[in-house]
């Protein structure tokens, strides 16, 4: 439903809209910062939580940034955006709340400027090296000629919403088919309610059963010890993995881990750090986790040691 809606293509110089209707929008370069990078993550809320440092000294400090990450290949994309400058272009340019369904950025959809798309007679989008910029009309020369046209075929998949814009995500017929929905639903769940309650007198006969065939388990002491036996296995495991996850936070450029053990007691890693100032920083990161940090005399490898 969103990516159906008309896309506008909002640049510095745009004129002021009067709109009847929500609509998308796409930014240009203006609006934004890109970095592109290769790094050793996997997934892409790994990839986001190191886009603050990639965009150190790039970016305005009074400025409040959030920051669409996704893969484009073997590098990740990294688009840093502030929304409220965002919002307050918007708004003095016509657009009022719900006016906007979804944001896009010129840069998802490098793939399909094909040629030069014109903004005004001053300005144009083109891709150079696979990124989407802009460029004084008079640069382009005879590329002139075969402009794109731009229209909503150029909608990505993924984008951001405005705050108060879900205001307008429905009409009132998609209101009213989802209301039935839900209360067909709820329907559902107190038939379910209804027989589950006519169950519970074979479970509470199906437990008496078990009390006959293990009288042990009648004793409260006895089930309480079987508790806490599995409570200790479930907090070792849950451990285990908040000490994974530490460690992942540690991955980033510059940056290798090189072996990881874990067993009953402890966890040990080993990491490579390409310099001395990216080891430096990964102790203190290891610190902060309330890991013990050895140094390797004669080099920038480091190793963490935990107890579980």
């Amino acid at each position: 439903m969103e990516n159906s809606k008309e896309l506008l293509l909002v640049h510095r110089e745009i004129k002021p809209v009067s709109l009847s209707a929500a609509v998308n929008i796409m930014l240009t370069p203006q609006f934004y910062t890109l970095k592109k990078e290769v790094l050793p993550v996997k997934y892409t809320y790994q990839a986001k939580r190191l886009a603050p440092s990639l965009f150190e000294g790039l970016l305005e400090k009074e400025g409040s940034y959030d920051f669409l990450v996704y893969k484009e290949g073997e590098s990740w994309t990294f688009i840093a955006y502030d929304i409220e400058k965002i919002s307050e272009f918007l708004h003095l340019k016509g657009f009022q709340q719900g006016d906007v369904s979804k944001i896009f950025f010129a840069q998802q959809s490098a793939a399909l400027f094909l040629g030069p798309c014109m903004l005004n007679e001053k300005d144009a989008l083109v891709v150079l090296d696979d990124t989407v910029v802009l460029v004084p009309v008079k640069a382009l020369g005879e590329e002139v000629s075969s402009p794109v046209h731009f229209d909503k075929h150029f909608t990505p998949k993924k984008g951001i919403s405005l705050e108060g814009a879900s205001g307008s995500l429905f009409t009132m017929p998609q209101t009213i088919l989802l209301a039935s929905v839900f209360v067909l639903f709820a329907m559902m769940f107190f038939v379910e309610g209804s027989r589950y309650g006519g169950e519970s007198q074979s479970t509470e006969e199906a437990l008496q059963s078990l009390y006959a065939d293990h009288p042990s388990l009648q004793s409260a002491y006895t089930r309480e010890g079987i508790v806490t036996k599995y409570r200790e296995i479930d907090q070792t495991e849950r451990t285990k993995r908040e000490a994974v996850k530490s460690l992942s936070s540690m991955i980033f450029k510059g940056v290798t881990l090189t072996t990881l053990t874990i067993d009953q007691n402890n966890v040990k890693a080993d990491f490579t750090c390409s310099s001395k100032k990216i080891a430096q920083r990964v102790e203190k990161l290891g610190k902060k986790a309330a890991f013990k940090v050895f140094k390797t005399k004669g080099s920038h490898d480091l190793r963490m040691e935990g107890a579980l």
